[in-house]
């Protein structure tokens, strides 16, 4: 399965648990990728640091205006800029654009490249330490 794939199923568990409720675990398929896992694994983990970070870069959004699909696709991506250092920021970030181009509304790609080029911008100006 292509990472793409495995990107867009952890985007789909989070969605749902955030639709339903249930744990993100409990709506993997049973044969979800160990990379899916990590993802959704770390999403939630580290939710309240992805989600200020969202707050901070949506400017004239709260996160509960945001809807949650794009949450979700936001969450995947910036837990990949911020604590997965061997995937480029790059990749990331467009993996999410054309995930947010396929699945949302026509304005969430440009919405979700600018929270996410914005938080890029930020890590890469912060100083080191």
């Amino acid at each position: 399965m292509r990472r793409s794939d495995q990107r867009r199923a952890a985007v789909f568990a989070l969605y749902q648990h955030e639709i339903t409720g249930r744990a993100s675990p409990e709506l993997l398929e049973r044969r979800a990728s160990a990379f899916t896992r990590e993802l959704v694994e770390g999403v939630e983990e580290t939710r309240a640091e992805l989600d200020a970070t969202i707050e901070r870069h949506s400017i004239g959004w709260s996160l509960d205006r945001i809807a949650p699909l794009e949450r979700s696709i936001l969450r995947v991506a910036l837990h990949e800029l911020c604590h997965r250092p061997d995937v480029p920021a790059e990749v990331a970030i467009d993996e999410a654009v054309e995930a947010a181009k396929e699945l949302c509304a026509a304005e969430a790609a440009g919405f979700v490249n600018g929270v996410l080029a914005a938080a890029h911008r930020a890590a890469e100006e912060a100083p080191a330490g």
